[in-house]
């Protein structure tokens, strides 16, 4: 009855949407509710909801009785778990445990980053340390964790536990003793102490990591100091510039914004070296052995047979994409040939451009942000029977005014859960795309109904005007499509437990779903069912889809040895320690595994950011790429509307998140388990042009 209440509002206020674009185009309702300004109700009498609805949340303090209110059903949970008797009501309680404690910080980690009042943001900060701190704690909970071993050490439960409640009792132990639980009471609060001070260095890191870097002006050419932002006698340089034409300021931001921060440098060696420690402490062989655990490469040694083989077999394309590289700089350049890595991004895309043309001004017009959503609504409802239908938020559920909430209704199943779409640039709000879950689906076993996911899409995309809706570019295009993939999979997922719902899952296989929606986003038969112009209706010309992907595979090889490059660096900086500085150990595995000369007295590492969230796991997006791959050949090149092949893929690989092995899931989906060699076939064939393509460019 939830669900068909739900729906019935949904489609009463699909009814208020106008477009002003209406004497053109008519659009559905998903897509006019992201083509126009929403306006919202004036009701004064209405009440403060709070954020997501979480009636605490309608100020600031609110998080502290959030909080407070958390740790004591923590409590009251912990001396359950402790004092039941071993079962699958121990399993239960300790997914409890972990929910209730998930639904505060997982929400407070999003709005300590993205709320635009400081207040708010400070308020969830705190959240997040004290909730952090007895999560550390309790991962070190001896009597919590005798509870749990003394399940799994009885085989005449376990044997009669279902495959799901197994596997995540595992995972709750892994939990335990990657924390360090086995130690004695003096080592295991040296490792809660190392948990605690890697909180803080990976913050320091992190923020220091997008902090720009300033110099006098008089340091830099007057005629080009228009490039750069101005603070008083100094240039500020918060970024590499990498689409400057103008060769110099390339370099200039390049040499300025990767000069080496001493403390920053000083914060990530402690940091890997408390990493290193905390493993050692705990029984791995380093870092990298701790992280991979669990994931589909199983070990480092597995991740750098694949990054070298890779390497290998690409060696002779990524040599003549960079000669290609080179030439075009010395036809631009014939004084200064030399090809540099803060040359790389430029004449890669100038190349591109040159093929193919493709203009990004050339394909907005057909992409408005309202027609990509009409066609991801288009596609999940083909692919999976789900439509996405835009409610009205109440007042205080929401941050900011232009945030958009999507109801996600099965046509069978009823309502699955909620996206809130924070998709427009905001003062001091992240640039960075990307999903956050913010509530997990699991089955509530007092009440029996399903706690539905709440999840948060955040993009920054320009915000419309009296003129135009919101246009985006080609690859703004595909990262909505990549991150709808990642909020689809907390949708579709019905996982048993909160623990390992949705994209809480191994690192290597949770980007597959959302990597695998860019080849839809590129697929004309696709394409061609939302791509229309704004103003004209007129749809995109399939030669232009066809231009725009054989366009990536110009300077393919050498884009990819530079992710090779940085997965290398990841799994050298977290495997055993170098007697060497994180520069010394850059500037080899540059030469090595990119190609492109080191630059004295710049250090890139500084600006990794994604050795904190990925540390020894950035492999990641390579190994996913090469399993999407796979999966779009096999499954769904034919055919990708095709609803029977939409319900296997949400069968096999969405519906368990974490729940089973992930390779078992890329198994069952491709009825054959791949090899290390076949990852590599995957990624190197993607690269091959597509004859069909010049045919058509040749015909028009």
């Amino acid at each position: 009855m939830l669900a068909c209440r739900r729906l019935l509002s949904c489609v009463k206020h699909r009814g208020t949407w106008t477009s002003i674009w209406r004497n053109v185009t008519t659009w559905s309702p998903v897509g006019a509710a992201f083509n126009t300004k929403p306006h919202r109700r004036l009701d004064f009498l209405e009440k403060n909801v709070g954020l997501f609805g979480v009636p605490e949340l309608n100020s600031p303090a609110g998080f502290e009785v959030a909080t407070q209110r958390a740790l004591k059903d923590t409590q009251r949970l912990v001396d359950n778990a402790r004092s039941g008797p071993a079962g699958l009501d121990t399993v239960q309680a300790f997914d409890q445990l972990s929910d209730g404690l998930c639904k505060v910080a997982d929400l407070a980690d999003f709005v300590k980053v993205a709320h635009p009042d400081p207040a708010f943001r400070e308020a969830a900060e705190k959240t997040c340390i004290e909730i952090g701190t007895v999560v550390e704690k309790l991962n070190t909970n001896v009597e919590l964790c005798k509870s749990l071993q003394n399940l799994l050490n009885n085989p005449d439960v376990m044997d009669k536990m279902d495959p799901d409640s197994r596997r995540v009792a595992e995972l709750f132990m892994f939990d335990f003793e990657i924390s360090g639980i086995h130690l004695d009471e003096k080592l295991r609060r040296e490792a809660v102490k190392l948990h605690v001070k890697l909180l803080d260095l990976n913050n320091e890191f992190l923020v220091g990591s997008h902090m720009p870097n300033r110099i006098a002006r008089s340091a830099i050419p007057e005629h080009l100091q228009l490039h750069f932002a101005k603070e008083g006698s100094f240039i500020q340089v918060g970024g590499l510039h990498a689409d400057s034409p103008d060769d110099l300021v390339r370099e200039i931001a390049y040499r300025i914004y990767l000069y080496p921060n001493v403390d920053l440098m000083n914060c990530l060696e402690e940091l890997l070296k408390c990493r290193h420690k905390l493993a050692k402490l705990v029984g791995y062989e380093s870092y990298a052995h701790r992280a991979l655990k669990g994931t589909m490469a199983k070990a480092p040694e597995t991740v750098m047979k694949f990054l070298q083989l890779l390497t290998d077999k690409l060696a002779d394309r990524t040599a003549k994409d960079f000669q290609m590289m080179k030439d075009m700089k010395k036809k631009l350049n014939p004084h200064n040939s030399e090809l540099m890595p803060w040359d790389h991004p430029y004449f890669s895309g100038v190349l591109r451009a040159e093929r193919y043309n493709i203009e990004p001004s050339l394909y907005s017009p057909y992409f408005s942000l309202g027609a990509c959503m009409e066609g991801l609504n288009n596609l999940f409802s083909q692919l999976y029977g789900v439509s996405l239908m835009s409610e009205h938020s109440s007042v205080g559920e929401v941050w900011s005014d232009d945030v958009r909430k999507l109801a996600v209704v099965h046509e069978t199943e009823g309502l699955l859960g909620y996206i809130y779409c924070d998709f427009f640039h905001r003062t001091d709000k992240p640039h960075q795309d990307c999903h956050f879950t913010i509530r997990g689906g699991r089955q509530c076993q007092k009440t029996g109904q399903y706690q539905l996911p709440v999840v948060v899409l955040m993009l920054s995309l320009p915000h419309p005007t009296k003129s135009a809706p919101t246009l985006l570019t080609p690859g703004m295009m595909e990262n909505l499509f990549h991150e709808m993939g990642h909020a689809m999979h907390s949708m579709l997922g019905r996982t048993r437990y909160q623990h390992v719902t949705g994209t809480r899952c191994a690192t290597d296989f949770a980007e597959v779903p959302s990597i695998l929606m860019e080849y839809f986003a590129t697929d004309y038969r696709v394409v061609s069912q939302f791509a229309r112009h704004y103003q004209t209706g007129q749809p995109l010309p399939e030669s232009m889809v066809a231009r725009l992907c054989e366009s990536k595979k110009v300077c393919g090889a050498a884009d990819t040895q530079l992710q090779i490059f940085y997965a290398v660096l990841d799994q050298i900086y977290h495997g055993k320690p170098q007697n060497r500085s994180t520069t010394d150990v850059l500037k080899e595995m540059q030469q090595k595994f990119y190609g492109l000369p080191y630059t004295p007295n710049t250090a890139w590492q500084l600006r990794f950011s994604h050795l904190i969230g990925y540390g020894a796991k950035y492999y990641s997006y390579l190994m996913s790429r090469a399993v999407a791959s796979m999966v779009w050949k096999q499954c769904f090149i034919q055919d990708p509307l095709n609803r029977d092949m939409g319900e296997r893929y949400r069968r096999e690989m969405l519906a368990h998140g974490g729940a089973k092995e992930p390779m078992l899931m890329v198994e069952g989906m491709l009825q054959r388990r791949p090899t290390i060699e076949d990852f590599v076939d995957a990624l190197v064939s993607e690269l091959n042009p597509n004859f069909e393509t010049f045919l058509m460019d040749s015909e028009g």
